[in-house]
């Protein structure tokens, strides 16, 4: 992280808090972004992700499912697709390529299990680091960036 990057810390007491959080986050979100979730298993990367899904669609109560086993899901916002990428089970970089991932670049890439990506994952982007604690979880955000920096700014 550089200087100038921004780092803030929320606490996520239940799923209400981080459907919360992600509705507060959605209205930064714009085509072309990158959002990178970091976790342990558990952590809530998928419950944030179908936070952020719902919130972005406008769609409350609709099924988002994890794509741990179809490795990606995809959504058609009113404003740009997402791609919500589960990349825990990937072995190798070139996989990736045959998940289209280069296909992103017009909508928001929702990655879970970033760390796979190696090289690959977008220098540019928002990371969200979630971590337990004895009141439920910790949200990171860590913008990686000018542009995530100026967005996260009043945040």
């Amino acid at each position: 992280m550089t200087a100038t990057d921004k780092s803030f810390t929320f606490s996520l007491a239940n799923e209400n808090d981080s459907f919360s959080f992600a509705t507060r986050i959605a209205p930064l979100i714009k085509a072309g972004d990158v959002i990178a979730l970091w976790g342990d298993l558990g952590a809530g990367k998928t419950t944030l992700s179908r936070g952020l899904i719902r919130a972005l669609l406008n769609e409350p109560e609709i099924d988002v499912q994890s794509p741990t086993f179809t490795l990606v899901q995809t959504y058609e916002g009113p404003y740009f697709p997402i791609w919500h990428y589960d990349m825990y089970r990937i072995e190798d970089d070139a996989e990736i390529d045959e998940l289209g991932f280069e296909d992103t670049i017009d909508g928001l890439a929702l990655i879970e299990w970033p760390i796979r990506m190696g090289e690959k994952l977008p220098k540019y982007r928002l990371d969200i680091q979630l971590e337990f604690t004895n009141e439920g979880r910790t949200a990171t955000l860590s913008a990686h960036g000018e542009d995530w920096n100026a967005r996260l700014a009043n945040f």
